[in-house]
């Protein structure tokens, strides 16, 4: 596979072309970002950080049913992903009370959610990414109806993967941010990443059932001058590379197991 001209450079990736009109090359930047980009910062290996844990969680994610726009990892912070039209969403699945949700409902951050919440974002720089509803969507024609419904149900399912794998290695799934596309051929597909950036977590190793104390293990850490999220990061690596064999690998991770 040959990497061609850069098509498009994100805060966090940027993705080229190849010689297969189907696939893309995606590279893993240092950049964080908070905000919508108003804070900024190149943080040393957190782009390798990200793009071992997001093909690895693609991976978890496959063995579950969940099919991804990831192809193939190739090198520490290099991947190869299928090319899709991308719904201009940003999908949120919320099971703790946190962040945007405990601010605008008035709810303290870290209430577990009676049922899960399902919520949209416009993807919009310009207009900072506004809340979106159901019929916003299609009054726009940002999405079909039908395509609705089966990112929805997509989202609701992942978000149930997601909560197990995580729960196995003693960390709870707060929130996370998910993107999806659709195939040439008119598959709908999870994309983009599923990192600490994308997710809060918090960890649950030693924690007491009364303790309070929350633990980031996310971009929290970065968003609220909390600390370093390299440590973090690696810490999440390090617990879900336990929940994968060499052998599971294929040969393509760069994990040391």
């Amino acid at each position: 596979m040959e990497k061609l001209d850069l098509l498009y450079q994100g805060k966090a990736k940027k993705l080229y072309a190849t010689d297969d009109q189907d696939v893309l090359w995606v590279e893993y930047m240092n950049q964080a970002t908070a905000g919508n980009g108003a804070k900024k910062e190149q943080i040393e290996g957190k782009g390798h950080l990200n793009n071992e844990i997001t093909s690895l969680m693609f991976r978890l994610l496959a063995k579950r049913g969940i099919a991804s726009h990831f192809v193939k990892q190739l090198s520490g912070t290099e991947q190869l992903v299928r090319k899709m039209t991308m719904f201009p969403l940003e999908i949120v699945m919320r099971n703790v009370a946190a962040g945007s949700f405990a601010t605008r409902y008035g709810v303290k951050e870290g209430t577990v959610l009676s049922k899960p919440v399902l919520e949209f974002f416009y993807k919009s720089d310009e207009l900072n990414d506004p809340f979106i509803n159901n019929d916003d969507i299609l009054a726009l024609e940002l999405a079909t109806e039908e395509q609705l419904e089966i990112i929805s149900a997509k989202a609701r399912e992942i978000n149930q993967a997601l909560l197990a794998i995580f729960s196995s290695i003693d960390v709870r799934l707060v929130d996370f941010k998910i993107e999806m596309g659709i195939t040439s051929d008119g598959m709908i597909l999870l994309a983009d990443e599923i990192t600490p950036d994308t997710c809060r977590l918090w960890d649950e190793q030693g924690q007491g059932e009364d303790s309070e104390a929350i633990e980031h293990l996310d971009k929290d850490l970065f968003r609220r001058d909390l600390g370093s999220i390299i440590p973090a990061y690696e810490e999440i690596l390090t617990r879900l590379q336990g929940l994968e064999s060499p052998e599971a690998c294929g040969g393509n991770c760069h994990c040391k197991h």
